[in-house]
């Protein structure tokens, strides 16, 4: 069997299962903060963990928005369907990083956080390393259709989550979480206000 599915069907199948992973991780986040609502005073809430939440939450959706691109592919390999529902998967696990099943062992959302940092902030890079391939997998006319903020976007995120798992100081966390916010909500507005 060759792999090559030509019908435009696929791709619906494809939309479904990164609607389940990608609703998945949004109900994670959504769970997280009820928990935080429900019982603030047991959770010791950290501000700089409650901006990556966001930023998680803006990611997630926005690479559900994004991923529409697809049906721009004609054939379907087995090896780009892999590809997606591992880089859906990437987010997922962001997403579980920043709300673990148990806190026991943690004084609160800050001890946690910061000693989940490497992997949160590795899991960030790699999931804007995979946007990349991903990107570039739509075609080079829709590559070079973002324009030259997309790159620098990415690169810059990347960079910035680099930094976040080299420094521990609070007030360092939080203007670094306060810029990715603010490059992920302007990168938004300015390229996908409609599809």
């Amino acid at each position: 069997m060759e792999g090559v599915i030509p019908n435009p069907e696929v791709f619906t199948h494809v939309r479904v299962i990164i609607g389940i992973i990608l609703g998945l991780s949004v109900s994670r986040l959504l769970t997280g903060v009820a928990r935080i609502i429900q019982h603030p005073q047991r959770k010791n809430i950290y501000a700089v963990h409650l901006g990556w939440v966001l930023f998680a939450f803006l990611t997630v959706v926005h690479f559900w928005w994004f991923e529409f691109y697809l049906h721009q592919l004609v054939l379907w390999k087995f090896e780009a369907y892999l590809f997606v529902i591992f880089f859906a998967s990437l987010h997922f696990l962001a997403c579980s990083l920043l709300f673990p099943d148990s806190m026991e062992g943690y004084s609160g959302y800050e001890d946690y956080f910061m000693s989940r940092r490497a992997w949160f902030f590795g899991n960030v890079i790699s999931i804007f390393i995979f946007d990349f391939l991903d990107t570039a997998m739509k075609g080079k006319e829709h590559f070079r259709s973002l324009g030259a903020e997309y790159p620098l976007r990415n690169l810059f995120l990347i960079a910035l989550c680099g930094l976040g798992i080299y420094f521990r100081r609070p007030k360092t966390q939080l203007v670094l979480v306060g810029l990715a916010l603010i490059t992920q909500i302007a990168f938004i507005l300015i390229q996908f206000d409609t599809i």
